[in-house]
C-alpha cells in the first residue's frame, strides 16, 4: 500500500514485517525515530513475538544480538556515525562469527569536530569489517533493501548493513508502498536454523574461539570468499523480491547510460539530485550518464567494468574523504574503470553540505571540458581556508 511516511518510519514498518525475534539498540541521531517505532511495535504487540531490548551503549546493543542470533532469533538494530564506532569490535565479531544480522547506519559525518548532518563518513570507517553493505537512493529503495537484507543475510549467512543518509532520507516524509505482509512472508520465510552458528544443547559446541597463526590466513580468506558469493547471490534475490514486489534493486542502478562519453558514479540519495543535473545536460547535448553503486561491499567489479568501458572519462561523487587520499568510492571506481579512462574524484556534501543541481551541472562540464583537477572538493570555500593555508606554508597549500 502507498502511503505518505518519514522515512524512518518506513523502514520501520519494513523491519516489522521481517519478523525479527530481538530488535537491540542504543539511540543516536539520526536513527532513533526506526527504534522509536520499533520499541512501540514490540509494546503494542504489532511485532510479536519479539524482544526489544534497551541497551546502555551502541557496543552493548550489538553484543546483545550477537548472542540473540547464535541462539537462533532473527535480530537487528539501527546506529550512526559515533555510535557504530564505538560498536566496532563487535562489528568485526558478527561477521567473523558469520552471523545473519541486519543493521541500519543513518549515515552521518564523524567528529572531531561534532556534526550531526549527513555523509558516509561512518559507513567508511568500517567498510572492510565484513558486512554486506548496501546503499539506498531514496525511502523505497531502503525500504527494499531492508526486505532483501534479511533474506541475504540468511542465504549467505553474513550480516548486511542498509546505509541510508540521515536526515535526507531518515527525516524526510514520501510515498512509498510498504508491501503487505502476506507478500513478504511468501518472499522472506523464518529464519533457517541449519546454520553451522546456531548453538544448540543437543549438540554444545564453542563458537568464537581463539585462532593462531596455524589458520588465521585461511579464515580470513574464507571471510573473503564468503563475501564474494554476495555478487552470485543478491541478484537472484532481487529477482524474487521484484516478483514479491514489482520492483527490482541491484547490484549498481543504470541511468542514461547510451552513449554516455562521461559516466558519473555516485551512491545514496545524491543520486536523485545526479538524475536531475543529468538530464538537463542531455537536453543541451551532453552525452552524459550516471551509475549507482548499491552494493559497495563486496564491491561489483564486473558491472561497473561493463558501464566504464566505453566511456571517455568517469566523475566520481563521493560522500566521504580520506584525508591525504581522496575519496573511497572513487579509489574502489578507479579499479573497475580501464586503464585509459581518467577516474576524477568529486568529494561533495561532507558534513551535510547542500549538493546543488546547479552545482553538479557546472562540476560536470568542467570535467567534459577537462579544467576538473582529479580531487575536487565541490563547494570549498577557499576565502574561509586562506589564514589556516598561510600558516601551513606553500606545501600545505599547494594540494587540494
Amino acid at each position: 500500500m502507498r502511503e505518505q511516511l518519514e522515512g524512518s518510519r518506513a523502514v520501520a514498518e519494513a523491519v516489522i514485517r521481517c519478523r525479527p525475534g530481538v530488535v537491540c539498540a542504543y539511540p543516536i541521531t539520526p536513527q532513533t525515530h526506526i527504534v522509536e517505532a520499533l520499541g512501540v511495535a514490540v509494546r503494542t504487540g504489532a511485532l510479536a513475538p519479539c524482544t526489544f531490548l534497551n541497551a546502555e551503549s551502541e557496543l552493548a546493543a550489538l553484543s546483545a544480538l550477537i548472542g540473540a542470533s547464535v541462539a537462533g532469533s532473527r535480530a537487528y538494530t539501527a546506529t550512526a556515525s559515533q555510535g557504530l564506532l564505538y560498536m566496532a569490535e563487535a562489528v568485526y565479531n558478527a561477521a567473523g562469527l558469520e552471523l545473519p544480522l541486519v543493521m541500519t547506519v543513518a549515515n552521518r559525518a564523524i567528529g572531531a569536530p561534532i556534526n550531526i548532518w549527513n555523509d558516509h563518513s561512518d559507513a567508511m570507517a568500517l567498510r572492510d569489517a565484513g558486512w554486506v553493505q548496501l546503499y539506498a537512493a531514496d525511502t523505497q529503495e531502503a525500504v527494499d533493501l531492508h526486505l532483501l537484507a534479511f533474506r541475504l543475510a540468511e542465504a549467505v549467512s553474513l550480516p548486511v548493513m542498509v546505509c541510508m543518509d540521515g536526515f535526507v532520507l531518515t527525516h524526510a516524509v514520501e510515498e512509498v508502498d510498504i508491501p503487505a505482509r502476506g507478500a513478504v512472508d511468501r518472499f522472506l520465510p523464518p529464519r533457517p536454523l541449519n546454520g553451522r552458528q546456531v548453538l544448540d544443547p543437543d549438540h554444545p559446541a564453542t563458537i568464537g574461539t581463539m585462532v593462531g597463526p596455524d589458520a588465521y590466513t585461511e579464515v580470513r580468506f574464507l571471510a573473503h570468499r564468503r563475501l564474494l558469493r554476495v555478487l552470485d547471490v543478491l541478484p537472484h534475490l532481487a529477482a524474487d523480491l521484484a516478483a514479491a514486489t514489482g520492483r527490482r534493486v541491484g547490484l549498481v542502478r543504470p541511468y542514461r547510460l547510451e552513449g554516455a562519453e562521461t559516466v558519473v558514479v555516485a551512491q545514496g540519495s545524491v543520486l536523485g539530485t545526479l538524475a536531475e543535473a543529468v538530464d538537463a545536460l542531455r537536453d543541451e547535448g551532453v552525452a552524459i550518464g550516471s551509475l549507482g553503486v548499491t552494493a559497495f561491499r563486496p564491491f561489483p567489479d564486473d558491472e561497473v567494468a561493463a558501464v566504464l568501458a566505453p566511456a571517455r572519462r568517469v566523475v566520481v561523487v563521493d560522500r566521504a574523504l580520506a584525508p591525504s587520499r581522496g575519496g573511497f568510492l572513487a579509489a574502489e571506481v578507479a579499479r573497475s574503470a580501464p586503464p585509459a579512462v581518467p577516474v576524477i574524484d568529486v568529494v561533495a556534501g561532507l558534513g551535510g553540505r547542500p549538493i546543488t543541481r546547479g552545482e553538479l551541472r557546472r562540476c560536470l562540464l568542467d570535467a567534459v571540458d577537462g579544467s576538473l583537477p582529479p580531487l575536487h572538493l565541490l563547494g570549498l570555500h577557499p576565502e574561509a581556508l586562506a589564514d589556516e593555508l598561510t600558516g601551513m606554508g606553500a606545501t600545505g597549500g599547494a594540494r587540494p
